[in-house]
């Protein structure tokens, strides 16, 4: 049986690449905070650990060397928005910020290194932040284009293996926490994305899978935005 990591992924976009992957035959290891997830999945086991705190991510890490020999697939998606202004963010938090979506992920794809096999997929979850400048979320938008750059740097990595490293950029998306926000904001939103909607997980785990299928698509970041103009 094929073997995934997908991190954050017991919500949203992650719980959507999760289900994907076991459609596909894979056997889904995750990681997640807060709530565990009460939907009774098969082929997948969801452990809980804070990506911020590095002993918890080397305590997954050892988790899962235990169990398995080989991993097929690894999706990077785990990623952390603290909402305050430039002025306001504080030492702590971009630290966080960036050991959830950069720092835990490097780590992660250094250790199971030697588990990883001729043709396997790594897959990043960008995001439009990191592209385009917006105000309030400084700090996220560094941290996905750090991303970006790791996928772009990873590539040469893995040169010659047939293992192929991609980044998913999307925009605006119809998670849970996406819902949260006010309908001024999200009505905001609409008018700066053509098709004036967020995008379904599905919409968005399509390009998840097109990754994973296709072979030759490599050191790419795909944007799923719908059109979105940020200005």
């Amino acid at each position: 049986m094929k073997i995934a990591v997908v991190t954050g992924g017991t919500s949203g976009i992650g719980l959507g690449v999760a289900k994907m992957l076991i459609a596909k035959g894979y056997y889904v290891f995750t990681t997640y905070v807060g709530k565990a997830l009460e939907e009774n999945l098969e082929n997948f086991d969801a452990i809980s650990a804070d990506q911020s705190n590095r002993d918890e991510v080397y305590k997954f890490i050892a988790y899962v060397k235990e169990k398995v020999t080989h991993i097929d697939c690894i999706v990077c998606n785990a990623g952390l928005t603290i909402r305050k202004s430039f002025t306001e963010t504080q030492d702590e938090d971009w630290y966080k910020m960036m050991d959830v979506a950069v720092n835990s992920h490097y780590i992660m794809i250094r250790e199971f290194f030697h588990l990883i096999p001729q043709g396997s997929r790594i897959i990043f979850t960008g995001s439009q932040m990191g592209l385009n400048p917006h105000a309030t979320v400084l700090a996220y938008g560094v941290t996905k284009a750090a991303v970006h750059a790791l996928t772009k740097n990873l590539v040469k990595e893995f040169e010659g293996t047939g293992t192929t490293v991609n980044a998913i950029v999307p925009g605006f998306v119809d998670t849970p926490w996406q819902k949260e926000k006010p309908e001024e904001i999200k009505q905001n939103i609409y008018r700066k994305t053509a098709i004036h909607r967020f995008a379904s997980i599905d919409e968005v785990v399509d390009a998840y899978r097109f990754c994973i299928d296709n072979p030759f698509v490599n050191g790419s970041l795909i944007e799923v935005n719908g059109g979105y103009c940020y200005k």
